[in-house]
């Protein structure tokens, strides 16, 4: 659960740095990582 959070967190960061720098491509794909990390985190706390 904890690496799951630090990656959620990375993806993240990475997401607001693409926004910043203006690449669009590189932070829709980061928003698609946040994602999936979000989906696991949820199917992890649910069990």
């Amino acid at each position: 659960m904890s690496q799951l959070t630090k990656q959620y967190e990375t993806a993240k960061k990475n997401s607001i740095e693409f926004m910043k720098l203006g690449q669009i491509n590189a932070y829709f794909n980061a928003l698609l990582e946040m994602n999936k990390y979000k989906r696991l985190l949820t199917a992890v706390v649910a069990n």
